[in-house]
């Protein structure tokens, strides 16, 4: 796979790795200066959110963007939007705007194509001698999907009538990476990003239910707030933020 990577961006390839995450992290513990792509054609101990397998055979795209330092102290949750953004402009570039309504974003970290999980999204941080150190985890089903993708149904772009190759796809992606970082400001103006989110978003003003550690909340889905929890309006009036290390969302009428 070669690219043209926006100025400052490198790109290392592996054929088979264990976790492009986890490559990541190492360079980062080992004093990489940042904005180091790492990309598998195969993972063998992929992983998603809340510790779920990521089953990685040939044919998607499996990569991480290594970044140190990427944000200002209590701001840096929200760069999962940030690369939902990014996934979902590169998308649009390559299958072009008449696919636009088949494509949707779901909080906190998914990318849905005609109601199927076709990407998902991984964000893992450490400090390491006083550097932040975070390795932004992105795998899209190209031409492979599982049966579910944790709660939802998985699709891929290829059973799903989209032409899209992890080689065609990486290339727009880190462009659209770039530029979404840079318009998110290290955190300073995520408000750009959260008003994309939210206008690709599905749900948006829907009856939610969300399982929480220990209990089930119920509400409709407003907003995501200034660092990217759910915002719920719950029945009595009130409202209810929602972090995303705590919560599994099922839209009303989703299958379960």
């Amino acid at each position: 796979m070669k690219a043209d990577l926006p100025e400052g961006f490198r790109l290392q390839v592996h054929e088979r790795v264990e976790s492009t995450n986890s490559l990541a992290l190492e360079a980062g513990r080992a004093g990489d200066p940042g904005r180091l792509w790492i990309v598998g054609r195969e993972q063998t101990g992929g992983r998603g959110r809340r510790g779920r397998t990521w089953v990685s055979p040939p044919g998607n795209l499996y990569a991480s963007l290594l970044l140190v330092d990427p944000a200002e102290p209590g701001v840096g949750g929200s760069i999962s939007f940030v690369a939902a953004v990014a996934v979902d402009r590169a998308l649009i570039d390559l299958v072009g705007p008449g696919a636009l309504p088949r494509i949707a974003l779901k909080w906190p970290n998914d990318v849905l194509c005609d109601g199927r999980k076709v990407a998902g999204i991984l964000v893992e941080g450490e400090e390491i001698s006083g550097r932040a150190i975070a390795a932004v985890g992105i795998g899209v089903n190209c031409r492979w999907h599982p049966p579910i993708a944790g709660d939802l149904p998985a699709g891929d772009f290829a059973s799903l009538g989209l032409d899209v190759s992890p080689e065609a796809l990486f290339p727009r992606l880190a462009q659209r990476m770039a530029e979404a970082l840079a318009e998110w400001e290290r955190g300073r103006n995520f408000g750009s990003i959260r008003q994309e989110w939210l206008a690709r978003a599905v749900g948006v003003g829907a009856g939610v239910r969300v399982a929480t550690a220990g209990a089930e909340v119920v509400g409709k889905l407003e907003s995501i707030d200034s660092v990217g929890r759910m915002v719920l309006r719950l029945s009595d009036g009130t409202q209810k933020a929602i972090s995303a290390g705590d919560a599994t969302i099922r839209f009303a009428g989703e299958a379960r």
